[in-house]
Order: C-alpha cells, then sequence, then structure tokens
C-alpha cells in the first residue's frame, strides 16, 4: 500500500499549482504590462497546463467515488470520457510540455541565464516561485505517470498533436513581436533570423522526443511483465 494515496497527492499538488499562479499573477513585473501578458511565456502557459490536468485528475478521483456508490451507466460512460481526456491530456500536454519547460529552462540558465531568465528578475520572482514554476513541474507529473496508468494515443497522432501545439505557440512568439517589435526572450534578440528558424526547429525536435520519452516511460512502468512482477513481490 502506497504511504499517501494517489488521490491526496493530486489534492496537494493541485493547491500547489493554485499557490503558484496566485503568488505568480500577484507580482508586479514590466513584462506583464505589455501585449500579451503573462500568455507571452511558455512557462505560465505550461503552469496552466498543468494545474488543468490536475483539476481533471481529481474531478476523475471524487467521480469515480460517485459513480462506484450509484452504478450509473450513464455516469461510467461520462467517466470514461474524462478519463480518455486526462489520459490524452498527460500524453501530449503535461508530460512533454511540462519535461520541455524544465530541460530547456534549466539548460540555458546554466548556460547563461540572460538568456531566458536575466539576473533583474530575482527582483521580482522569490527562488521558491522559480523553481515552483520551473522545477516540481518534473517531479509532479513523474508522481502522477507512476501512480496512475494512462493510455497513450497512437504515436502518429500524439505526435501530430504535440507539433501542432508547438507550432502555435512559436507562431504566437513570432507575432508577439510583429505586434511589439520585441521578443518574449532575450535569446532571440541575439539570433538571426535563420538561427531563430534552426533554434526553433530544435526545440520542437526536443519536444517531439519528449513525447516518445513519456510514451516509453508510461510503458515501461506499466506494462505487463513489469505489473505482474511488482504485484507478486
Amino acid at each position: 500500500m502506497a504511504l499517501i494515496p494517489s488521490q491526496i497527492l493530486r489534492i496537494a499538488i493541485l493547491l500547489s499549482y493554485f499557490s503558484i499562479l496566485c503568488h505568480y499573477k500577484a507580482l508586479d513585473m514590466p513584462a506583464r504590462q505589455t501585449y500579451g501578458g503573462s500568455w507571452k511565456f511558455l512557462t505560465f502557459i505550461d503552469l496552466v497546463i498543468q494545474a488543468v490536468f490536475f483539476a481533471l485528475c481529481v474531478l476523475i478521483d471524487v467521480s469515480s467515488l460517485m459513480t462506484r456508490a450509484s452504478e450509473n451507466r450513464e455516469q461510467e460512460r461520462q467517466l470514461r470520457k474524462l478519463i480518455s481526456l486526462r489520459d490524452w491530456m498527460l500524453a501530449v500536454l503535461a508530460f512533454p510540455f511540462g519535461v520541455f519547460v524544465v530541460f530547456t529552462f534549466w539548460s540555458l540558465y546554466l548556460y547563461d541565464r540572460e538568456l531566458i531568465y536575466p539576473k533583474l528578475l530575482d527582483n521580482f520572482i522569490p527562488q521558491w516561485l522559480n523553481h515552483g514554476m520551473h522545477t516540481t513541474v518534473l517531479p509532479f507529473i513523474i508522481i502522477e505517470m507512476r501512480t496512475t496508468r494512462h493510455r497513450y494515443p497512437s504515436r502518429s497522432c500524439g505526435l501530430a498533436a504535440v507539433c501542432c501545439f508547438g507550432m502555435g505557440y512559436i507562431l504566437w512568439t513570432y507575432w508577439v513581436h510583429q505586434v511589439t517589435g520585441m521578443w518574449v526572450y532575450p535569446i532571440l534578440e541575439r539570433i538571426t533570423s535563420l538561427g531563430r528558424f534552426l533554434f526553433f526547429a530544435v526545440l520542437s525536435a526536443v519536444l517531439c522526443v519528449f513525447y516518445v520519452l513519456g510514451e516509453i516511460l508510461n510503458s515501461y512502468i506499466w506494462d505487463q511483465p513489469h505489473t505482474a512482477k511488482v504485484k507478486g513481490e
């Protein structure tokens, strides 16, 4: 038996995301006052994705208890739809984008933080909030994947959806630049047009790799031989 029930873990994670979002929205940062507001930043979009995902997980937990008590077939059908949505959201959004944000942020931060997170931001964002946005996302999503089995879509459909969302954000970034004349991230200011194209191409490939990694990890955790061995121990 798990030390902490998965339902309690999901509620705790959801509350932590609400806390992070509330504290972030309370910050008085100049960048948030410009066109696009917080929605310019992939970190903020990812936080919203994670919060919505875990809210859906909690809703499913509550609905499961209600369905088990009532044994209503219509409720069971609706519950299966919610579970399918949850699994799709983890596969296409929560896992790949969550891991992507953590990986790209800390890689660029360690190389040269001014490219992604200028030191000036330390005056606005406390360290604990920075880690809440860019670090804890990874262990939280791993915990969810480890405690609950998720069904992935076909790889072609999943990758197509991931690429569509990734391309949507890239186009949004270009549109913000078109309107304001400024790039969302400092690194985009320092490279040429060709460099930006290659930069986005490489990051898109990395995002696809993280989708496949999530699929492989989910399969490793929940494949039948492995599961049977764990149950038999």
